[in-house]
């Protein structure tokens, strides 16, 4: 502001504007103090100079320059309204104009640089003008592209004179081309384009997606019938309806759906500001952009990733990994994650424990029965969530009363509700998953050659990696822009602003009980069975337990399920179910499936033996094959066995018949073949002949062929020791002959025969 424009004038007929109202100055009392104001209504007042000076009255020259082109008041230009170069240029041009005023570049004998004063600008040998005059010449004696560059082009004396009014502290700016800041005078639009555009844009937003040349042409269909008489050359042209567009309606890149779902929702609503721990706790789930190996044998999977934030420290404060997606029951227990202290780990340091003030580690692990990671936990009063289905499953209803908290889902497109969730996936992305092997990019189009190849980690090894993330490197970073309320400036991490809070409004340590665990498990209301026990899903469940006289026969539980017992399932484990103690509800008996084998078969297996299992596998290359992954041997196998065209439905009537042919021709050349020499006669004993090798006792097969030798060879010795041949047998015929009654007596050799 210059010395003139802090002054104000109040001689009679001087004029200014106070509040957006114009007042002339009509009678002036300096000994009271007082002005007689006049407005441009013709209302006069009489008012204090102090109350003008507390009002703050602009003159009405500065008022009608403010509010020129369309009426709207500007507000005044600074330096960060110029480019480096530009204000380059300025701070060049108050140097001359300071050298001319004082003698030296800087405004002061003390800031001297080297030769300075010269002789023609020092103030001992020179009056003012002499050395503005000097200035004048020196600045016209310059190359004209230089001094065009540089903005001393039209530097002449009286400009010097005018620009050595400002304050000092305004010189710069005021050294600034006025053009560089040439005020914007905006956008004048008639009454009837006006209202084309908008309806314009109502019409779009109903439709589908149209360009802009699209609704230029509707501009141009809605001011024909309706302004018949309106010129066709004065409706704006297709880029200055999209510069007007982008100014009224913003950029756009909407989608159509989205864009009409926003127009029907209402964001008039009070902002919720979150100022405690607790407060606010938002849940989502997205895929892991990195393959994981589910089991020792089995093919790199995809898994899910469901993260809890607390949206006023932004601290991750629970997370799983589930194999497919998310179900109700991982829900609940990250819900209860949220609430559970995090203990140490194996590998992890001092640096990573409990280190907020106000609560020692050493009470915490007292509490918690280990040390404790530095972690926070608390009780959530709210959560938000999507509107998927696990979060609106009834589970989820029974989870919130249990744990005493709020399930709110985000509203429909307001990404602003859980913005901090959705854009700490993207740092956890940036800052880890993205240097991991198996990782697969945001697109199918950005994944690498082969990641399912790449896949290293195991779904434990992962949930361990990003757990150290989130205590050793999230907790700890800088949140930027995430500063709190009562610090906007400040420097500040998740871990910092919890222990703020934790010294602002204390902090209740409430560690759940472990029960919780069954209290958020899914209910089953049923009967107990005397031999069988309980049947869940279609499965029967017991224990011994059953069998006491207090579970013979119904329960003593009324209501809508009155005399059936509550019996809770967890759906990631079927071999167990849990029945909670009617004496003592913090007893909890473990049933289990009827089809398990008895406690103790099972041998132990710990961890170190499952990843010893996983090495050798891998190195040996074992690999568990399906159904589906055996079927290409197994056609091999039936390709050399049995052919389709050795099928019978696949032969003909001659192929069979040859077929048949061959089948008996190999038959009866085998029994034409000689039999093989016999063996020497040997005593064999029944049990002699097992060999030591084997096995003690009697081998039935090989048994019933010593009977059968041993057999053949008595009879071969009785055949032995008859000393003639056997005779052989008579013929069949001859044998017929000797008995039959109808046959004739042969004729005598001596008797005659008859001559006939």
């Amino acid at each position: 502001m210059t010395a003139a424009r802090r002054l104000l004038d109040l001689a009679p007929g001087a004029g200014f504007r106070i509040d957006g109202v114009d007042w002339v100055v009509d009678e002036v009392h300096p000994q009271h103090g007082r002005v007689v104001l006049v407005s441009t209504e013709g209302r006069t007042e009489e008012r204090t100079v102090s109350w003008l000076m507390h009002h703050r009255p602009e003159p009405l020259a500065q008022a009608a320059q403010a509010t020129a082109g369309d009426g709207r008041r500007a507000q005044p230009r600074a330096l960060a309204d110029l480019t480096p170069l530009q204000l380059q240029r300025a701070h060049l041009r108050a140097e001359h104009i300071r050298e001319a005023v004082t003698g030296f570049r800087d405004g002061h004998p003390a800031k001297a640089r080297p030769g300075e004063p010269q002789p023609e600008y020092d103030p001992a040998r020179t009056t003012l003008m002499q050395r503005r005059k000097t200035k004048a010449r020196e600045l016209a004696g310059l190359d004209p592209l230089e001094a065009e560059l540089l903005g001393l082009r039209r530097m002449s004396e009286r400009t010097l004179i005018r620009l050595s009014a400002p304050h000092v502290d305004e010189l710069v700016l005021a050294c600034a081309d006025g053009r560089w800041t040439r005020r914007r005078t905006g956008r004048v639009v008639r009454p009837e384009i006006r209202e084309a555009v908008l309806a314009v844009r109502q019409e779009s937003v109903r439709r589908s997606r149209i360009s802009m040349r699209g609704k230029h042409r509707l501009l141009h269909q809605y001011m024909a019938e309706r302004f018949p008489g309106f010129p066709t050359k004065d409706v704006p042209s297709c880029d200055t309806l999209a510069r007007i567009w982008g100014e009224w309606f913003g950029p756009g890149g909407t989608r159509q759906r989205y864009l009409r779902t926003g127009e029907m929702l209402d964001d008039t609503g009070p902002r919720v500001v979150v100022h405690r721990p607790g407060q606010v706790v938002a849940l989502d789930s997205t895929p892991l952009p990195v393959k994981l190996r589910e089991s020792v044998f089995g093919e790199p999977v995809s898994v899910m990733l469901t993260l809890a934030l607390d949206l006023y420290t932004h601290s991750c404060c629970a997370f799983r990994l589930t194999m497919v997606s998310d179900t109700s029951v991982d829900v609940a227990m990250l819900l209860r994650d949220v609430m559970m202290p995090l203990p140490m780990r194996e590998g992890w340091g001092e640096e990573m424990e409990w280190p907020y003030p106000g609560v020692p580690a050493g009470i915490v692990a007292d509490f918690a029965g280990h040390k404790v990671a530095g972690l926070p936990f608390f009780a959530p009063e709210t959560v938000t969530t999507d509107h998927g289905a696990p979060y609106k499953n009834h589970q989820i209803v029974q989870a919130q009363d249990e744990i005493g908290c709020n399930i709110l889902p985000a509203r429909t497109m307001r990404p602003t509700d859980k913005y901090a969730v959705e854009r700490a996936f993207g740092s956890l992305k940036t800052m880890l998953l993205e240097h991991l092997l198996g990782f697969t990019g945001t697109d199918v189009a950005d994944r690498g050659a082969d990641p399912e190849a790449d896949a290293v980690l195991s779904t434990g090894q992962m949930e361990h990696v990003i757990a150290t993330w989130i205590v050793k490197i999230w907790q700890t970073h800088a949140l930027g822009e995430y500063a709190p309320s009562w610090e906007p400036g400040g420097h500040h991490s998740p871990n910092s602003l919890f222990a703020a809070a934790m010294h602002q409004g204390g902090w209740a340590m409430q560690i759940p009980t472990p029960d919780l665990y069954y209290k958020l498990l899914r209910k089953h209301h049923v009967m107990i069975h005397r031999r069988r026990g309980v049947k869940i899903l279609g499965l029967y469940y017991y224990d011994p337990v059953l069998d006491e006289p207090r579970f013979q026969g119904p329960s003593a539980r009324g209501g809508r399920h009155g005399g059936r017992w509550v019996v809770r399932s967890d759906r990631r484990g079927r071999r167990t179910v849990f029945l909670q103690d009617p004496d003592d509800h913090e007893t909890w008996h473990i049933l289990r499936w009827t089809g398990l084998p008895p406690q103790g078969e099972v041998p132990a297996f710990s961890d170190k033996t499952v990843e010893a299992l996983i090495a050798d596998a891998r190195l040996r290359k074992l690999k568990v094959l399906s159904d589906t992954e055996l079927l290409p041997p197994l056609l091999q196998i039936l390709r050399s066995a049995a052919p389709v065209d050795q099928w019978p439905t696949q032969m003909t009537r001659k192929e069979k018949a040859s077929r048949s042919r061959l089948a008996s021709q190999g038959r009866a050349a085998a029994s034409d073949r000689p039999p093989a020499a016999a063996p020497a006669p040997a005593v064999i004993f029944p049990y002699a002949d097992v060999d030591a090798a084997e096995p003690a006792g009697p081998s039935w097969p090989r048994y019933a062929r010593t009977v059968q030798t041993a057999v053949d060879a008595d009879l071969r010795h009785r055949r032995e020791d008859i000393g003639h041949p056997p005779q052989a047998p008579q013929l069949l015929d001859d044998a017929l002959r000797q008995r039959s009654l109808f046959l004739l007596p042969d004729l005598d050799d001596d008797e005659p025969k008859d001559d006939a």
